[in-house]
């Protein structure tokens, strides 16, 4: 286990839920992973008109906390993200680069005025954050509805999907 994941804090998620992340990733991609003593203030991506914050503008700000010991670098965020062609994302991710963020913003049951599910938060999260990492390994939406890769509009295709690449993907995640 020589490679190092490591989650940045976008702002002050759970850290129950952040560090739970962070031992479901080690063992699921079998490295080694922490969470980062500092966190990244989200502000300077915030968009009033839209009442949200532009991931791409996170991403690139993730830069400085990439380092040579760095596998791969997932931000954790709890605010609302999106992309200007979409009306919101549930992460983003550079494709073949380290970085990716997420947010459980839209994740949480409580979004749709449902009552609170911890666990189904917390599966949420860990598929959408395999999803983002799959795409920081050169992956591309799957056209199988069950593998993490494919794509998720909404929090019910989420609920579909594995905790794992279909076939196909592992090979190519793999190479």
């Amino acid at each position: 286990m020589s490679k190092l994941l490591q989650i940045l804090p976008i702002g002050a998620p759970d850290r129950e839920l952040t560090d739970w992340l962070c031992a479901q990733l080690a063992e699921g991609f079998d490295v080694y992973a922490e969470v980062l003593e500092t966190s990244l203030d989200p502000a300077f991506a915030f968009h009033p008109e839209r009442g949200q914050y532009h991931s791409s503008e996170i991403l690139a700000r993730m830069t400085p906390f990439v380092t040579r010991k760095t596998w791969r670098l997932i931000a954790l965020a709890e605010v609302d993200l999106y992309i200007p062609i979409l009306t919101f994302v549930f992460g983003e991710a550079q494709i073949g680069g380290p970085s990716a963020v997420v947010s459980y913003h839209r994740l949480r049951q409580e979004f749709y005025g449902l009552p609170g599910d911890r666990d189904l938060l917390a599966r949420r999260l860990l598929t959408e954050s395999i999803h983002e990492l799959g795409h920081t390994l050169d992956l591309v939406h799957c056209s199988d509805y069950r593998c993490v890769m494919a794509s998720s509009h909404s929090v019910e295709w989420i609920d579909i999907k594995e905790f794992s690449f279909c076939p196909d993907c592992a090979a190519r995640a793999n190479r």
